[in-house]
């Protein structure tokens, strides 16, 4: 089954070119395109799509539409999963749009190649950072020693050992069941431990719980 993506960027050139690119592919199928917000829902709900690619063009990202693409209500289809691309992320945007559910930050500039493995794999559920994201994450512990980017969080005390090692793992980018054979233990059991950590923090998904990894510390203890 091919891979529905829907493209929403202000730029025609972005547009087509990414159309193009992906429809190229014989696995990924390319089921619409705008540069508006507010099609951008409209046309999710109408499509399905499985990936949303977002070109942010402005300073500022649009953290509303993201919210709204990852809490729509399908009774039978899972959410899209949202692959961010903009030139620059400061540090309170990279923790506030895997916050609200982005499965995916690369740069705009971005090779074709890039965007189609960014596409695939958060059409698998994977999050997917950047290479210079990646960079800044590291750089926000070399820099700041023990503080964390966004504030510590206090829901963190109350994860077990196994707990934290399961979501050090998957904040560093692995698959759950690379995270089970690290640990040593079934991909059921990672997934029970995903499960138990989601209610602890009372977070949804993936994405968020990145986010919480490294605004708790986490990432910067030894496994």
């Amino acid at each position: 089954m091919s891979i529905k993506v829907l493209i929403c960027d202000q730029l025609p050139l972005i547009r087509d070119g990414l159309r193009t690119a992906l429809d190229a592919c014989p696995d990924i199928d390319v089921v619409a395109t705008t540069d508006s917000a507010l099609q951008t829902v409209i046309l999710s709900r109408t499509h399905h799509p499985d990936v949303v690619l977002i070109g942010l063009s402005e300073p500022a990202p649009d953290l509303d539409l993201i919210r709204r693409l990852c809490s729509q209500e399908h009774p039978d289809r899972r959410l899209p999963r949202v692959v961010v691309f903009q030139f620059e992320y400061s540090d309170a945007e990279v923790a506030d749009l895997l916050a609200v559910g982005a499965k995916g930050l690369i740069s705009r500039d971005s090779t074709s190649e890039e965007v189609i493995v960014a596409t695939r794999s958060a059409a698998r559920g994977r999050t997917v950072l950047g290479p210079d994201i990646v960079e800044r994450l590291v750089g926000w512990f070399r820099d700041r020693g023990t503080a964390s980017p966004a504030g510590d969080r206090p829901e963190a005390a109350a994860l077990t050992r196994r707990e934290r090692e399961v979501l050090q793992l998957i904040g560093r980018g692995m698959s759950i069941e690379d995270a089970a054979a690290k640990l040593f233990i079934g991909v059921s059991t990672v997934r029970t431990h995903l499960h138990r950590i989601r209610h602890k923090v009372a977070l949804k998904d993936r994405a968020q719980l990145v986010a919480f990894a490294y605004q708790a510390g986490l990432m910067r203890e030894a496994i």
